[in-house]
């Protein structure tokens, strides 16, 4: 059996770079090996950027350890939601994986909880406006919660659940809270947003709901290029974004005792 933590992919050095850095500490959390795995993209990443170790994809991963004679794969999503498009493409992608395999001993695979069964990400999001209003003193801001935003209405419950875990945790230091997306079908959008009363003449805290720094939510990414565009229309906006999900430590712990729970349960029969 072989553990790995997977995320969707980046062409951003950080990201996997922070996919590492919390397979490493999950490693050690749950006593068990566990690799980084992206489910796409992170192999065009130069090897330079990340000390020198190129970055591994699904299909050449398993393909690999297939060739080493592994045949049981526990995966830990590194998703804020595995149940949405991207988990249903992914699990298609490693049944495809499996057919092909299937005339040479074919392998097995199953998933632990990720985060969002755990209940930490809500939590987490508020420490993070939290930290981001002590450090600025500012006096009850407006927050905007803010996804990638896509077709799937599921996603969209799940972002507006969190929000309102968040308004309830940070009742009394904020002015008002509403969850927004970048783009997609399920808004408001967050340019939008920006541009409403209440939101487009103070202190905005903007608290992105995404696991690691990439095209969207890295430094220059696309959040930080939408908020810089609204305080350039409104000179009485300033925009402060809080930290990522993933980078917080309280992410391990989680997912450390969903794999263990995994680990303790997948005891399968021979593939023989």
């Amino acid at each position: 059996m072989i553990v790995a933590l997977i995320d969707n992919g980046s062409l951003e050095p950080a990201a996997q770079l922070n996919l590492r850095s919390v397979a490493a500490a999950l490693s050690r959390s749950a006593a068990v090996k566990v690799v980084s795995v992206s489910w796409k993209h992170s192999d065009r990443v130069p090897p330079s950027a990340l000390s020198g170790e190129p970055a591994w994809t699904l299909r050449p991963w398993v393909t690999a350890e297939l060739h080493r004679g592994e045949r049981e794969f526990v995966f830990v999503p590194f998703f804020i939601s595995p149940q949405g498009a991207i988990g249903s493409a992914l699990r298609g992608d490693l049944e495809r994986l499996q057919l092909e395999a299937a005339a040479s001993g074919g392998f097995r695979f199953t998933f632990s909880e990720g985060l969002a069964e755990s209940g930490i990400i809500g939590e987490i999001i508020a420490e993070r406006v939290e930290q981001v209003i002590s450090a600025s003193s500012l006096d009850r801001p407006a927050v905007v919660v803010v996804d990638h935003g896509g077709p799937s209405q599921a996603s969209a419950a799940l972002r507006d659940s969190l929000a309102n875990q968040v308004r309830e945790i940070l009742s009394g230091r904020m002015s008002c809270l509403v969850a927004a997306s970048m783009e997609g079908l399920h808004g408001p959008l967050l340019a939008d947003q920006l541009g409403t009363p209440g939101f487009n003449g103070s202190d905005v805290v903007v608290a992105p709901l995404f696991l690691s720094p990439g095209r969207h939510a890295g430094p220059d990414g696309d959040i930080g290029q939408i908020c810089r565009a609204a305080e350039a229309r409104r000179p009485a906006l300033r925009c402060l974004i809080t930290g990522l999900v993933g980078t917080h430590p309280g992410v391990i712990e989680p997912l450390a005792l969903a794999l263990r729970k995994t680990l303790a349960t997948f005891h399968l029969p021979s593939l023989a």
